[in-house]
């Protein structure tokens, strides 16, 4: 009698045990999954801003570009005969306007001004830019002899960062005379009057259509340029 009752609790024992270990199991894979959710959306914020830096680098080289003349691709010297001086347009921008054109980086941006009616004029509004295309020449072109992978592995890499995209907006504030202060080879040191045009650049990384962005990480950067 005494057996039996023995056998029976073992049963039971090994049941609770293995509903135990069930539960437990259950949980890890559901904490280990969050992890691993947690750390993928970790990595696609972080490269987010990434982008968004990159927006604000491109914005001033194309004022650079602009400001002592386009690098001509066939001989890679600069055409300084293209040079001109980045200024406001004189009509309001599309898309900077209460319109279907305004898009989420935009708005993100308070002192943007994209009310009805707006007259917020800027010197130049890029959107909708691939962040593929950038990098595109190292990866495909093997610029640096780097050894990728497998065309799969390419293809896979290729695809990720095609669906981060950028844009920016760069705006002249002010244009004021300044002293520049250095010193000569032989010690000695100047002073020289410039003239000097404040910039101020809106850049976003996005991650997903620019209209409905996953992730969206706007920023913001003034740079002074001498002409």
């Amino acid at each position: 009698m005494i057996k039996k009752k023995e056998k029976g609790f073992a049963l039971v024992l090994a049941l609770v045990l293995l509903l135990t270990m069930s539960l437990m199991g259950g949980s890890l894979v559901v904490t280990a999954s969050s992890d691993h959710r947690g750390n993928n959306s970790s990595d696609e914020y972080q490269q987010t801003f990434y982008v968004a830096e990159t927006a604000l680098l491109e914005a001033q080289k194309s004022l650079m570009d602009r400001m002592i003349g386009p690098v001509n691709v066939a001989n890679g010297m600069r055409n300084y005969d293209a040079r001109s001086m980045p200024i406001n347009q004189s009509t309001p921008v599309a898309g900077t306007t209460a319109d279907v054109n305004v898009t989420p980086c935009v708005k993100s941006f308070k002192n943007i001004d994209s009310s009805s009616g707006s007259t917020f004029r800027v010197v130049e509004y890029v959107r909708d830019q691939n962040f593929y295309d950038i990098i595109k020449p190292i990866i495909e072109g093997d610029v640096l002899d780097l050894t990728l992978g497998s065309d799969e592995d390419i293809d896979k890499e290729k695809k990720k960062l095609s669906q981060y995209r950028y844009e920016y907006i760069s705006v002249l504030v002010g244009m004021e005379t300044f002293t520049g202060t250095g010193t000569s080879v032989k010690k000695t040191q100047f002073n020289a009057q410039k003239r000097g045009a404040a910039y101020r650049i809106y850049g976003c990384g996005i991650l997903g259509p620019v209209d409905r962005p996953e992730i969206l990480v706007p920023l913001e950067t003034l740079v002074v340029l001498s002409y």
